[in-house]
Formats: structure tokens, sequence, C-alpha cells
């Protein structure tokens, strides 16, 4: 199972670096357009749409598109990622208070309306970020890659209080303080690389450091990593709803493409409204 995961990422990798070294923004574009629509089918599935499912994953998929040749990928409205964000603090805060139970009870449409337009307001916000440079953009996705890492170790180290053994039984306290000061100095030190001279372009860290000041770096990457948290829960507590152990089995080793992604959606739209371009 390690040595599929591992080839499984290698290979996700082989493809996400070189869309993201490119200039032109396409092939990222295509490329996350793709993973975007086959996460939609998923979650219609996840949430009772049967045969409906594949025509709602092409439909995000299309959205998307008509979103890149109108423009909205380089130049979206900042007040979109504001919604976004309270939309994610408000609502998460909402349905993890719910519990498993409780998200039966909303409305089908509705729990498919909320995870399409989920999926579709953070590929928006990927391709945006995607426009302020590599440096950018990858110091954002450092953020949550680093967040996990660390947070892995840390809870198998020491996680013996469980943060919600309901949703999640493997996560734990230890986890997401880890996952925390992992990115702490990541920050730390990518501001230093930016510093450098090295850098062609500012990061997210440094767009923060200018726009808030140093002080507020720290706190607004602690709290990145608290909605990453939420993302992963949030996904965890429909799956377990569904009776689901994986979104799908589309990355093997990994599950699927929502199990990779649930992190990423509240922090892209997040991080753009927190470090303007």
């Amino acid at each position: 199972m390690l040595k599929q995961r591992i080839l499984t990422a290698l290979v996700l990798l082989a493809l996400l670096l070189p869309a993201l070294l490119v200039q032109a923004a396409w092939p990222f574009a295509l490329l996350t357009l793709l993973a975007i629509a086959a996460a939609g089918w998923e979650w219609a599935r996840l949430n009772g749409a049967g045969r409906a499912a594949i025509g709602l994953g092409i439909g995000l998929g299309v959205a998307c598109l008509l979103a890149f040749l109108a423009g909205w990928t380089t130049s979206a409205p900042r007040q979109a990622w504001w919604a976004a964000m309270a939309v994610w603090v408000l609502g998460g805060a909402w349905a993890l208070r719910g519990g498993v139970a409780g998200w039966p009870r909303v409305p089908q449409a509705v729990r498919l309306g909320i995870g399409l337009l989920a999926l579709w307001t953070a590929w928006l916000a990927m391709l945006n970020a995607k426009a302020g440079g590599l440096n950018f953009i990858l110091s954002i996705f450092m953020i949550v890659w680093t967040a996990d890492v660390f947070a892995y170790f840390g809870g198998r180290a020491f996680g013996r209080r469980k943060l919600a053994p309901s949703i999640s039984p493997g996560k734990s306290w230890a986890g997401v303080w880890s996952g925390m000061a992992g990115a702490a100095i990541l920050a730390v030190g990518w501001i230093a690389f930016d510093g450098s001279g090295l850098a062609y372009n500012d990061s997210f860290f440094t767009i923060v450091e200018t726009r808030w000041t140093g002080f507020a770096v720290l706190p607004i990457v602690v709290f990145l990593v608290a909605m990453s948290v939420v993302g992963d829960l949030f996904e965890s507590l429909v799956k377990r709803s569904a009776g689901a152990k994986d979104s799908s089995g589309l990355l093997p080793g990994h599950g699927g493409i929502l199990d990779r992604v649930d992190a990423l959606l509240p922090v892209f739209p997040i991080a753009l409204a927190l470090a303007p371009l």
C-alpha cells in the first residue's frame, strides 16, 4: 500500500510541477479542471446523486471552462474570496457541529450545491494564485502539504487526545498543533528565502508581511492550517455520512481526488482574501 501510495504521489507531482512551472496558464487550468470535475463527480456520488453524478461532474468542468474563457481566472473580484472565507468559517462550524447525523438532514439539492460551489471557487482561486507567480502559488500549496506531513508524524508520536473521533478517528489535537508548528517554521524560512533576492516574485508570506505587517504572518498561517483541518473534517463527515471510506478509487493508494484536495478547498480562497495580488 505504501509503495502504491508513493508511486501515485510521484505521478501526480510529475503532472503538477510542469504545469506550475510553465508561464502559460492553460496547462495548469486544464489539469486542475479535469481534477475538479472528477472531484465534482465524487461529491455528487457521496451525496446520493446516482447516475446524475457524471452529469454534475461534467457540468462543474464546463462552469470552470466558462470562467476561464471569461477571464475570471486572473481577475476575479476580491469580494468573492472574503465571501468564501465567511462561508467556510461559519458554514464549516455549523456542519461540524451538526456531525455525521446532521448532514443527511440537509436537503440534497443544497448539499450538492454546497460542494460543487466550493470546488468551483477553489479552482478559480488556484488559477488566480497561479497568475500571481510560481513563488506565490507554491507557497500556498506548501502550507497545506507541510502541515499535513507534520500532523501525520506529530499525531503518530503524541496523538492521544482525539480531535473529532465521531468524524475522523485518526486525527488528534497533537497532529493539529504539529501541523501548525510545521507551517510556522515554513513561513519563517520562506520569508528569509524571499529576502535573499533569489525569488523572482513575492510569496504568500511576503505579501502578508507587507499587507498586514510581519506580526500577522504566523497568526494568519495558523488560521489557514486550522481551515485546512476544517476542509479535511468536512469531507470526512460527508464520507462517513455516506458510509464510504474514500471518495472514490481514482488514485491508487490515496482514494479519490476529494481525499487529496479537501484541505485545499478553503485555503486557497481565504489565502487570496488575506494576501491580495
